[in-house]
This record gives structure tokens, sequence and C-alpha cells, in this order.
């Protein structure tokens, strides 16, 4: 706005200064005629600016030739009339837009002489005192300049940095906008493999529950039958009715079990006992169910564990029990839980006929959930769970996991 009428005003604000002291300055009419022609021309030479400033941008030859034509006017201005310096100090603005950089410094010392001779009394200086007084504004001016110019360009580089900042912050937005949206549709996958994972895992724990429950006790139920048939040959009929009680027992202990492991409950054993009595009770109910005889171990300081912990650990060595009754015709069997440190260890040992653990097949029994099962229940909660065995010399069960506490 100011480069394209802030010429005319000033023209015409030294226009009218000029008027009301062209007595003290002492205008004749022949100073009047150059004056009104230079007026003239330096409005029709802003107006043909403004007509061609739009066709090309930036310093070019006819920009050059324009600064030239207008410094020279407000020049013979000033000199007729000290005033007319009010059009003059339009060169300070906008000399980047219409000189090259190389012809900036003198064109701003050229408007800085005709300000510093307004500022004396008027061109040409009086006498040898007026030109140190013109010397000395001369140097003002130009010191002023100097001062000016190195402002402007601290805060252009403030300008341009805080443009750079500005597009960099821009990209930066950009890219964190390109991430959460990378981010939402990673989160819209990690939800579906979550729900997918939890499916699969639910199913997994599911099958564990019924192979350690229903399938055990149907186990149970047809080797108590089994025995009740041959008591029938036999004509007995007192043992055979204690082997059906034991039946309806175990079926019963299986139907509740197998309802708990629907609603993800802890198992019966560890309901009203903590895992060394749930433990010791397994064992010897599965001593007494199976004729094997069956010792139970507690060694270090026991801990009260975290639930799933407990139930692990139970799971575990009901299936090694299982396992053993149903494969290894052992005479004895011993289970020891050790509470050691950080923690947890419990060992299976029978002396049964063994097997070959490279062949797991022969001791997995029903649907491969046996020692898989049981190494999986102990990878579950970070554990771990070793198998040694040998054909003819028995075999070790050995589960490993962290001691973790009951929480409060």
């Amino acid at each position: 706005m100011f480069h394209r009428w802030g010429p005319y005003v000033l023209l015409g604000f030294g226009l009218l200064m000029a008027a009301a002291t062209s007595g003290v300055v002492g205008m004749d009419r022949r100073d009047w005629y150059v004056a009104g022609a230079l007026v003239g021309a330096g409005a029709a030479l802003q107006l043909f600016r403004g007509a061609t400033a739009g066709a090309r941008p930036g310093p070019s030859p006819a920009s050059v030739a324009y600064y030239a034509l207008r410094w020279a006017i407000a020049f013979v201005l000033t000199w007729i009339n000290p005033f007319f310096a009010f059009y003059a100090v339009v060169g300070y603005f906008g000399i980047e837009r219409l000189l090259p950089s190389r012809l900036v410094k003198p064109g701003l010392f050229a408007t800085a002489v005709i300000m510093s001779g307004s500022q004396s009394g008027g061109l040409p200086p009086d006498e040898e005192l007026g030109w140190v007084v013109f010397g000395g504004l001369l140097a003002v001016n130009i010191a002023l300049l100097i001062v000016f110019a190195h402002l402007a360009e601290q805060e252009d580089r403030r300008t341009r940095e805080a443009a750079a900042t500005i597009d960099e912050l821009e990209r930066t937005n950009a890219a964190l906008q390109r991430a959460m949206e990378e981010n939402a549709a990673l989160h819209a996958q990690l939800l579906v493999q979550a729900r997918e994972a939890g499916i699969a895992d639910e199913r997994r724990r599911l099958a564990a529950e019924i192979h350690d429950t229903i399938a055990q006790g149907l186990t149970g139920i047809i080797a108590q039958l089994q025995v009740v048939a041959g008591a029938q040959d036999a004509g007995e009929v007192t043992p055979a009715r204690e082997h059906l009680d034991r039946a309806a027992a175990l079926a019963r202990h299986s139907l509740g079990e197998a309802r708990r492991s629907v609603h993800n409950l802890s198992p019966a054993p560890l309901e009203h006992d903590r895992l060394p009595g749930a433990l010791k009770k397994t064992v010897a109910e599965w001593s007494e169910r199976t004729g094997i005889r069956g010792d139970f171990t507690v060694t270090g300081t026991v801990e009260h564990l975290h639930e799933e912990i407990e139930a692990t650990l139970l799971r575990i060595v009901q299936e090694a029990l299982s396992n053993t009754a149903r494969h290894a015709q052992a005479a004895r069997l011993g289970v020891t839980l050790s509470f050691m440190g950080d923690e947890v260890t419990l060992d299976v040992r029978d002396d049964g006929h063994g097997f070959d653990p490279l062949a797991p097949a022969e001791r997995t029994g029903t649907g491969g959930f046996g020692l898989d099962g049981m190494r999986a229940r102990a990878e579950r909660i970070a554990g771990s769970l070793t198998v040694e065995s040998e054909p003819g010399g028995g075999t070790a069960v050995s589960a490993r996991v962290p001691l973790v506490r009951h929480e409060h």
C-alpha cells in the first residue's frame, strides 16, 4: 500500500510545505515553474510505475531507471526548496525491490545526500561552515543507515529462521499425522489380532482343562467299571459296589471340574486349601484310587502363591499322576514341592518302566495334551518343564516357575 500511494502523499505534502515556506526560502517565479514541472513529472512517473510494476516484479532495468529518475526529481526539488525532502525520503523504502543488491548501498547514499542537504538548510551549502554541517549530517545519516541496515538484516534473518522453523514444524506435523494414521490402522489390526489370540488362548485353555478334568475323570470311571465287570464275573458283590461308588464319585467330581473350567474358576482342590494342602490331598486320593504308593514332600519356606501359579502347578501334578497311572506301571511315586528364593520347583518321580522322551506319543495319551500340555501350562506363566526318562529307568517330570506371591 505504501509503495503504491506513499510517493503521491509525500510529494503532495512536500508541495504544500514548499508553498508555505516559499517566501522564507526565496522561491521566485522561475523556481515555481521548474518545481511545478517536476511535481507533474514525479506524479506521471509514479502513475507509469504503478501501471507497469506488476509485469516484472523485482529489480529490473525499468525499476533501476524509475529509481534514478525519482531520485533526480527529488534532488532538484530539494535544491529548490529543502522541504521537498519529504518526497526524497521515499528513496529509503523498498529499495531492495527496485535495485539489484550491488546498487542498494549507492542508492541509499544518494538519498542520504538529499536528506543531509535538506537538514543543513538546503543545497548547495553556503560557505565553509555550511559544508562542514552538511558533511556532519551526511556522516550521521550514513551511520543511521548502517545501524538500520544491520537491524533490518537481523530482522530478516529472524524472519527467515522463523519461516524455516514453521516449514519444519509443518513437515513434522504432517509426519506426525501420517504416523497417527498408521498407528490407528496398526491399533485396529492389533485389536483384531488380540481378539483372535484371546479366542485361540481360551480354546487352548478349555481343551487343556477338559483333558485334565473330564478326560481324566472318564479314564478313572472306565477303570473302575472294568474292575466292576471283573468282580461280577467272579461273583464278588461287595468289591463291585465299592468300585461303582468310586465311579459315581469320579463322575460327580469330573462334572464339577468341568463346570469350574467353563467359568475359569480355580480347581476344586484349591477352593479351601493352599497349594501344599491341595497337592497332599490330590496325591493321597490318587494313591488310594490306583493302589500305587504316593508320597508328597514340601521343602523351603512355604509362600502364599498367586492363584494362577497354584492352579498351573496343581494341573501339572494331576496330569503327571494320570500319565503314571495309565502308562508307567509304577509301584511308587513321589511329588516334591520346593520353594527356592525367587522360584518354585515341582518334581514328580516314579519307578515305572519309563519311556523314550523323543517319542512323547507313548506318554501323552489322548489328544496330545499330556507332556505337551504340561509344558504349555508352565510356559504360559513364564516357567519351564523338563522330562527325564529312559526305558526301564522310571520318569522324572520337573517344572520350574517364578515365585509370584498372592496379591492381598
